[in-house]
């Protein structure tokens, strides 16, 4: 791919993601810690609209009056993605493969966060931290940010999500809302690392599938490469109890992503490639607002 296609492609991501940030994320992922990194400023009388959560009843008991607490919010947050840049990160049936569609979703959160004049820094990360982007702000540090999670070239295959969790627990000591994005296909078990990183942070797991990984098509015997193994299997994909099997290991590997997060006190969400992130982030970032 020559530079030109390169950024061509680049600017298409910004121009889609930049518009969806500004028109329905801004702000919103901030919602869950409302009120968290809030100094109190001072006390006055209830108007409309506010939220009546914030009414302070001992002032109210006092005066007979409502009264409600006004805060301070801190200046910014930190906002930390956390990319798996592996092997199978790259496999796609649809339009996008599954690396192509966590950029769209990472340059949504991440333009998402620059209009709220928040910091915003990333991790990708295969078994190794493949590459760190401290967090700052900016439109060309997002753009930079794009380009890397395009096009940054994995030196190793596998997934090790303990790797990238262990890194932000150790550099990140201020509260960061983090999003870790990967197909979350690892041999390596990471509760440990994970409940740790959720007592800290606020973390959200955002598990990215191809359609095809849910349900293998019937296409007789075809050729199958593990991409981040190597190995080489040929399978008869019209057998229905090899279909089946497939789509059982799926779900039980979508399964344990979700019981892992929840029990960690973490948030997750599973996008398929061939849906619409929006609408799952939208959906997602309302149910955090109740």
């Amino acid at each position: 791919m020559t530079i030109q296609e390169l950024l061509k492609k680049v600017k298409r991501v910004e121009i889609k993601t930049k518009g969806l940030s500004q028109e329905t994320f801004s702000g919103r992922y901030k919602t869950r810690y409302k009120g968290r990194g809030m100094s109190f400023s001072e006390v006055r009388q209830y108007q409309y609209g506010d939220d009546i959560r914030n009414i302070d009843w001992n002032v109210t008991a006092r005066t007979n009056e409502p009264y409600v607490k006004v805060f301070d919010a801190e200046r910014e947050l930190t906002f930390m993605l956390l990319v798996d840049i592996s092997a199978s990160s790259l496999f796609g049936t649809t339009l996008e493969n599954k690396r192509e569609f966590m950029a769209e979703i990472a340059a949504t959160l991440a333009f998402s966060a620059m209009t709220n004049n928040d910091k915003v820094g990333a991790v990708f990360f295969s078994d190794k931290v493949e590459y760190y982007m401290p967090p700052k702000k900016g439109q060309k540090h997002i753009l930079h940010l794009i380009r890397q999670m395009l096009y940054l070239k994995a030196e190793h295959n596998n997934t090790d999500l303990n790797i990238p969790l262990k890194y932000l627990n150790n550099l990140v000591k201020k509260r960061c809302t983090a999003f870790i994005l990967s197909d979350f296909m690892t041999q390596q078990p990471y509760q440990k690392n994970l409940k740790i990183a959720a007592k800290r942070h606020d973390v959200v797991g955002v598990h990215v599938y191809d359609p095809c990984e849910l349900e293998i098509p019937d296409m007789g015997i075809l050729p199958m490469v593990d991409a981040e193994s190597g190995v080489l299997r040929w399978v008869d994909t019209s057998a229905t109890n090899i279909r089946d099997e497939y789509t059982e290991r799926f779900t039980k590997n979508m399964e344990f992503f979700k019981t892992t997060f929840a029990q960690s006190g973490a948030d997750s969400l599973s996008i398929c490639t061939k849906e619409s992130f929006v609408k799952e982030l939208i959906k997602f970032f309302r149910a955090r607002a109740i």
